[in-house]
């Protein structure tokens, strides 16, 4: 009697031969002879039914095409020089994709037999299936620099940017890559330091001028100690991962999920489906499925991939890149759901009825398949009449139904009244090089808000249920807002004629009613503007304080564990309290829960903070070619030195001197928020609309210097309140009659200030 192999050797010998995938080639390869070729056909038939293989007339072929983002094993060279390379997970459709390597001049050298992690990009109508770009080569983790180049007799050296590396990096001739004095470079080690002398580097990048735009978010990311290089054990954790299969897992691949994002995406941490409750008991009810990458399937607690991501805590986003929390391995390849290959994940099955009010929920951990990746745009389209080729078939069954879903979740959102600002988000945009092309409105369709809301009611759910089952997880919390700060609002509300009710338990629709009663008038982005104002920061926290923005009493992070190690925490407790595996929240980690909310905290502000430097540089350079010419803008700060001026075109933030308004004394007053000018009692509040001139814009700081020019269309008094002829022009009389109107108030304001003082 021969041996019946395994599910497990089957698959791998299919993998190594894709060949000779039919029936009788396995049972020739294993010695599987007379009726042992039956219980071969069952084996065959179960890998079949399981969606491991697939039937195609007489040989099995895997059904799940290559990654975008895979590990390949490059072939010995062709004869015209070509590098091709073999895919190391595919199963096989009988042949084997051919993949060829395209290298660029910084790109290692590569040889047969070296894994690469590379990014993929179907080819059609070509002799090759797919076209592949390196990432990095597996095995090898060179440290990186980024510095200032500087030549010398022997090649030249690198002096780090990075203010903590003390260290110079020595360049030889031949590892120059063209680089010019003074020029700002990133470069990677070149073999081991020895024991004299310093550390030996090859340059791989040439950025140019350091206050270039393509140098911009690489110097945030440096400024402000965000971790950009992982260690190398981290990456050796990566690389050994395998995709994860069935066992233990729901099957889910029959279920028609999407991943819809940005068209830029780097990943796909979210999948969702909806369609019509067919339970009578919920008349006009909704089932909606979300489908999060299971991470904590591949970072288990402890591990040098778990200890990098909570040191970083978070990803980074930058115009121009990303500094991702997990390595390309994980982030971009096993843990991304792309479009028609097998991803574990942990998924939650929600009920809500025709209101939209979720009336039940259910998770389970399991593998899915997502039909397609969509974008925004797309899918909007789709919606709006006009689907394209990818999204045609999938309108009616898919695309439909999220949106139907989405209609009753807005009117559960109505009823809750969250927090409704209305601050439109710019969005740089690069070319090629890194130069500011234009800097454009974000659009908000239904389809990011259908996501938003899939995605909140996601969280409400794990945040649910980890309650209910008593397992200690970390929340996401927004407090109300301070007293003061509520109270700067109300007089700011109060100077532009609109009312915020007193003297109750604030909520949200008491807020939304002054931004409503704004909503169309001049002051309306000075209400949006105050009332972000006025919020408290999100943080973590182990104890739950609600979320007073959302409007929620109970939401943890849960969507987005790729990018956000608060989400993985979640995961982890939500896989203890389901009891689905040895990978969940252990002793030591809820013991710190504290320390690590606090952390995790921290990192969310730094990488704020360093995208927002790196937004100001980007905006500096666009602009500094256009210094001298006139801008719109609002007065959106006023400091002792002067007032801050978000302008219109692009939302860059300026500041207009207090030495360049004029020649009289403006007195600060912190508590109105106001400068007003000694002689001519001219005065500068938040929510005045200006005209102001650019002076200078410095792209290394990010900063921008503005002349007033005009406030309310009204020109400014010749020097700031100097006489024309012994009389005051018509100009400057009409600015000091509103800047007359704007101390009054500002009085009234301060007055009232010092009675509560008294008080």
């Amino acid at each position: 009697m021969s041996r019946i192999p395994s599910k497990a050797e089957i698959l791998d010998w299919i993998s190594a031969n894709p060949t000779h995938t039919s029936k009788r080639d396995i049972a020739k390869a294993f010695g599987i002879k007379g009726a042992d070729r039956i219980d071969l056909k069952s084996i065959l038939k179960e890998l079949e039914g399981e969606g491991h293989l697939q039937k195609r007339k007489k040989t099995y072929r895997d059904p799940d095409q290559l990654p975008p983002v895979t590990v390949l094993q490059v072939k010995a060279p062709n004869a015209d020089g070509d590098l091709y390379g073999r895919p190391l997970e595919w199963h096989g459709e009988g042949v084997e994709p051919v993949i060829l390597i395209l290298t660029r001049a910084s790109d290692p050298a590569l040889g047969e037999g070296d894994k690469i992690l590379a990014k993929l990009q179907m080819v059609p109508d070509q002799d090759h299936n797919y076209e592949a770009r390196l990432i990095r080569r597996i095995g090898s983790n060179p440290k990186r620099v980024l510095g200032i180049f500087r030549t010398g007799s022997e090649g030249g050296r690198i002096v780090p940017i990075d203010k903590a590396a003390s260290t110079e990096w020595m360049v030889a001739p031949d590892a120059i890559n063209d680089a010019r004095d003074g020029e700002l470079v990133e470069a990677e080690q070149a073999g081991p330091k020895g024991r004299m002398g310093l550390p030996r580097a090859r340059i791989v990048e040439r950025l140019g001028d350091p206050a270039a735009p393509k140098a911009v978010s690489l110097i945030a990311i440096h400024q402000h100690g965000i971790p950009d290089q992982f260690p190398d054990k981290v990456m050796a954790e990566a690389d050994a991962a395998k995709p994860m299969g069935l066992k233990g897992r729901e099957d889910l691949r029959e279920l028609p999920l999407v991943t819809i994002d940005p068209a830029d995406a780097r990943d796909h941490d979210d999948a969702c489906y909806a369609h019509a409750d067919d339970d009578p008991r919920n008349p006009g009810g909704h089932v909606i499925w979300v489908a999060i990458a299971d991470v904590a399937a591949y970072v288990r607690p402890g591990s040098a991939l778990d200890r990098e991501a909570r040191k970083r805590g978070n990803s980074s986003y930058f115009p121009d890149r990303v500094v991702p929390m997990l390595p390309d391995r994980l982030s971009g390849d096993l843990c991304s759901l792309h479009e028609g290959v097998p991803r574990a994940c942990v998924a939650v099955r929600m009920q809500v009825d025709a209101e939209g009010n979720k009336i039940g929920h259910k998770f389970v951990r399991g593998l899915i398949r997502s039909v397609a990746s969509l974008n925004y745009a797309e899918v909007q389209d789709a919606q709006d009449g006009t689907p394209n080729d990818k999204t045609s078939p999938l309108l009616d069954d898919v695309i439909q139904p999220l949106y139907a879903a989405y209609a009753a979740l807005k009117r559960a959102r109505s009823s809750r009244e969250p927090l409704d600002l209305d601050l439109p988000e710019r969005k740089i945009v690069l070319d090629d090089d890194g130069n500011v092309t234009s800097v454009a409105f974000r659009d908000r369709l239904d389809a990011h808000k259908l996501i938003e809301e899939f995605m909140i009611l996601a969280n409400v759910a794990a945040a649910e249920t980890l309650i209910q089952k008593r397992s200690p997880l970390l929340f996401r919390v927004h407090e109300e807002p301070a007293p003061e700060k509520l109270e700067a609002l109300r007089e700011t509300a109060r100077a532009a004629g609109l009312n915020l009710a007193k003297g109750q338990v604030l909520q949200t629709r008491h807020l939304n009613a002054l931004l409503n009663h704004a909503a169309g008038t001049d002051d309306a982005e000075l209400i949006n503007i105050s009332t972000l104002r006025s919020m408290q920061q999100a943080y973590y926290n182990p104890e739950n304080f609600g979320h007073f923005g959302l409007a929620l009493r109970n939401y943890a992070h849960f969507t987005s564990p790729i990018r956000r190690y608060a989400d993985l925490i979640v995961h982890r407790s939500l896989i203890s309290a389901h009891g689905w595996g040895d990978d969940g929240l252990t002793a030591e980690e809820i013991e710190r829960l504290e320390e690590t909310a606090t952390h995790i905290s921290d990192t969310e502000r730094r990488s704020m903070i360093a995208e927002r430097d790196t937004t100001d540089r980007y905006l500096a350079s666009y602009l500094s070619e256009r210094v001298g010419n006139e801008f719109a803008g609002r007065i959106s700060g006023i400091a002792r030195f002067g007032a801050f001026v978000k302008l219109d075109e692009t939302g860059a933030d300026g500041l207009v001197p207090v030495r360049s308004i004029g020649r009289e004394f403006f007195h600060f007053d912190p508590q109105a928020g106001t400068l007003t000018g000694s002689d001519t009692g001219m005065t500068l509040a938040i929510g005045q609309r200006v005209t102001v001139r650019l002076t200078q814009a410095a792209p290394v700081t990010g900063g921008l210097e503005l002349e007033l020019l005009a406030i309310e269309d009204q020109q400014l008094p010749e020097g700031g309140g100097a006489r024309k002829g012994g009389r005051r022009s018509p100009a400057g009389r009409t600015v000091k009659r509103k800047a007359a109107k704007s101390k009054h108030k500002a009085a009234k304001v301060k007055r009232k200030v010092e009675r509560k003082r008294r008080k």
